[in-house]
């Protein structure tokens, strides 16, 4: 057996059920698991491992529900920097059109990486393009390898330019081989056993990229294994004219029609929701994921978060593609969430521990986990700590956990999950990061140059 204490924290924000904030608190942890959650002189005194953070901000490990990874190689493209959603992608399919497995591998470790770096401990990622020898084996290897809970989320486009959709023909995929994949990946790499560390769910990609058949076979063939459902939905304008004009439905009665509306579904984005939509969404507790900087990016809206959180709406944080966004930092969401929130509803339209728990416990609820999110007994061991001594916290005393959301984001300084020190004093333990991002930065520019071909490659 293996323990850890943590000990003398400046704050512990445990996110429990009474919302507990402790000065000098600690975490007394055995074989990954929180055994013991309280003020350090009412911990035991000794563990194999122990953390002195008498001058860090504790709290979970943050949850994003939302992320497009292997997009991280195209940040920037100077066609679609000021381009709505749709121009935006019909810019960069034909550019990911050119993506190999080697692509996808490094852009998820560093991918990974600046989650894990913002505080990140649980992840959820869509991959949706399957273009040459891609295929998420090599995400979840990744995502394995650097040390992350993750859920890999089989995405899929299955109809094309040529059939009335927006990708172009040569991205998308047969709808059997989709589900024949979705199937194998499910019982390969699916652990549905509660503190696991690889959860596999399906993903069909957006209502213009995807056909209804589709859509209503993923959802059967989730249901049938017990996975979990995620896609993109009402995302701006442009998506909810073309559900319109497609299907006669608005987003929320599309997805109904197909199944894809409950508690084992979750959408990202969600701008253009109705309060008919959300009352749906509330009743069934379908989820939903909030990206501001992406939606601020592309101009696709504002998501009524107040609504949401008000009607009992399953709510979490994504950072969304890395293209989208161009960056990957889940503390700079939650706080870009409280400021959007503002501009739209009036300066207490979000508060701070909102937007944390919106980051913590709404999303592992989004992701359906009861294990992590906060921090109490019988809790998964997904924590981490944030050095105050930094130009960032300066003058914050009044109200450190505050501090978090309304002060400029910052790294972490401990990331421990599944009761492993996964980041230490800044530092990432599991891989060579500067290795790592000089090989995605090669692939990157080849990838741009449309030179990168499929060929032997290794793992660093």
């Amino acid at each position: 057996m293996s323990t850890i204490l943590v000990k003398n924290a400046a704050m512990l924000v445990t996110m429990d059920d009474e919302r507990r904030e402790l000065p000098g608190g600690g975490l007394f942890v055995r074989d990954g698991v929180i055994e013991q959650v309280g003020p350090t002189h009412m911990l035991p005194n000794s563990a194999d491992l122990m953390l002195d953070l008498d001058n860090h901000i504790v709290i979970p490990g943050l949850v994003n529900t939302h992320h497009h990874l292997y997009q991280g190689l195209t940040r920037v493209i100077p066609k679609c920097q000021d381009s709505t959603l749709f121009v935006w992608l019909q810019t960069l399919y034909p550019i990911w059109a050119g993506l190999t497995s080697e692509g996808v591998y490094y852009s998820t470790l560093t991918g990974l990486a600046e989650l894990l770096l913002s505080g990140c401990t649980s992840a959820s990622d869509h991959l949706y393009i399957y273009p040459n020898d891609c295929r998420l084996d090599d995400e979840i290897e990744a995502a394995e390898k650097i040390g992350i809970r993750f859920h890999a989320m089989r995405g899929s486009m299955s109809i094309g330019e040529s059939k009335g959709g927006l990708p172009p023909d040569r991205v998308v995929e047969e709808e059997a081989e989709i589900l024949k994949d979705s199937r194998r990946l499910i019982e390969q790499y699916h652990d549905p056993n509660r503190y696991a560390m690889m959860r596999v769910g399906l993903a069909p990609c957006s209502p213009f990229s995807v056909s209804q058949d589709l859509m209503r076979e993923s959802s059967k063939l989730a249901r049938s294994y017990g996975v979990r459902l995620h896609t993109h939905l009402a995302e701006n304008s442009e998506d909810i004219k073309y559900s319109l004009e497609t299907f006669g439905m608005r987003p929320g009665e599309y997805a109904e029609d197909v199944g894809w509306i409950g508690d084992d579904v979750w959408h990202a984005h969600c701008c253009m929701l109705d309060n008919e939509e959300i009352g749906q969404f509330a009743r069934t507790q379908t989820g939903i994921c909030h990206c501001p900087n992406s939606n601020m990016r592309t101009a696709a809206g504002i998501a009524p978060i107040r609504k949401f959180l008000d009607a009992g709406v399953p709510t979490g944080l994504g950072v969304d593609g890395a293209a989208a966004n161009d960056a990957g930092h889940l503390l700079a969401e939650a706080r870009q969430a409280l400021l959007l929130q503002r501009v739209h509803g009036g300066p207490d339209a979000l508060k701070a521990r909102e937007a944390l728990e919106m980051a913590t416990r709404g999303g592992a609820k989004v992701l359906g986990r009861d294990d992590v999110g906060y921090l109490a007994p019988g809790m998964v061991a997904d924590f981490v700590a944030y050095d105050l001594d930094q130009i960032g916290f300066i003058g914050t005393s009044a109200d450190l956990t505050a501090s978090l959301i309304f002060c400029h984001p910052v790294n972490v300084n401990y990331s421990v999950i599944n009761g492993r020190v996964v980041i230490d004093q800044g530092e990432l333990t599991t891989i060579d990061l500067p290795s790592v991002m000089n090989r995605h930065n090669e692939v990157s520019k080849e990838l741009i140059n449309g030179t990168l071909q499929v060929r032997p490659w290794k793992r660093i």
